[in-house]
């Protein structure tokens, strides 16, 4: 294809003919051989060292399931929280207790929703963004990278509002991972820098998301953008890492995975023995 639009620059009438044994190939008049074959080597010889037309490899993942076990914890929350006095008093992010020392509310708040429109609204965006950003980061990293840029964005709301504040939720957490996903082609410029119109690309697109689902009326904007700048950068960082790093990245993503579980039942504990 490449070669019969250089003949057509050069108005040189040709056909491509094939698939066949010999492949695909041009067929061109007898009289204007050898102007074509002329025009193909003087194409191959221009554009032999030409940077985009080397292949952006990634991790082979476009999008991970993990968004789904993620909507399953927090539709097991939910239903705990409906069905068990004190244990939606016990996480939601009271800035009060925040401020005593119960730091972690900022965490236990991530898996708590208001009512089922809140839960929807929050598993659906989820669990295709986290997914998204699992397929880019890999299913641990980027589980626990949204999960600490939802806690980054329970914090902003927290130190703006101080002792008044009351929140929950994992729009934080969601807002993280379109912050992931927003920044993740840092890692291609790192490696190819003429690929930088895919960042600009993404920054782009991942603001107009944040626009379109972060700024709704009557939703906590601060935890919002607190969870998707933390997102951007986390993700920023795990683009940075060095080169060695990919040869343990199954390791370093199954450590990740367990230090979300860990996070989970670590700060549900805290808040679960207060209430006792």
């Amino acid at each position: 294809m490449d070669w019969s639009l250089v003949l057509a620059s050069q108005g040189i009438e040709h056909a491509i003919v094939g698939p066949d044994e010999a492949g695909w190939g041009l067929l061109v008049a007898e009289s204007d051989q050898a102007a074509a074959l002329l025009a193909i080597r003087l194409y191959r010889r221009d554009n032999r060292r030409w940077q985009w037309r080397r292949t952006f490899s990634t991790n082979g993942a476009i999008f991970d399931g993990v968004g789904l076990a993620w909507v399953a914890l927090t539709v097991v929350f939910y239903w705990l929280s409906a069905t068990r006095a004190g244990i939606r008093e016990a996480g939601i992010l009271n800035g009060a207790a925040v401020a005593a020392g119960e730091w972690w509310r900022l965490f236990t708040a991530t898996l708590l929703h208001a009512d089922g429109m809140h839960l929807a609204t929050n598993a659906l965006f989820g669990f295709i963004l986290l997914g998204f950003a699992a397929g880019c980061y890999g299913t641990g990293l980027g589980l626990l990278a949204a999960f600490l840029a939802g806690v980054g964005g329970n914090l902003a709301s927290w130190i703006l509002h101080g002792k008044s504040m009351q929140g929950l939720g994992a729009s934080g957490v969601v807002m993280g991972a379109l912050g992931l996903v927003t920044i993740h082609a840092l890692a291609h410029v790192r490696k190819f820098p003429d690929a930088s119109k895919l960042l600009f690309g993404g920054l782009a697109g991942g603001l107009m998301l944040f626009t379109l689902l972060g700024l709704s009326p009557g939703t906590d904007v601060i935890a919002h953008l607190g969870g998707f700048v933390a997102g951007i950068a986390l993700g920023a960082l795990l683009a940075l890492l060095p080169p060695s790093a990919a040869a343990i990245s199954s390791r370093i993503d199954l450590a990740a995975g367990l230090g979300f579980t860990a996070l989970v039942l670590w700060t549900w504990a805290r808040a679960l023995g207060r209430m006792g």
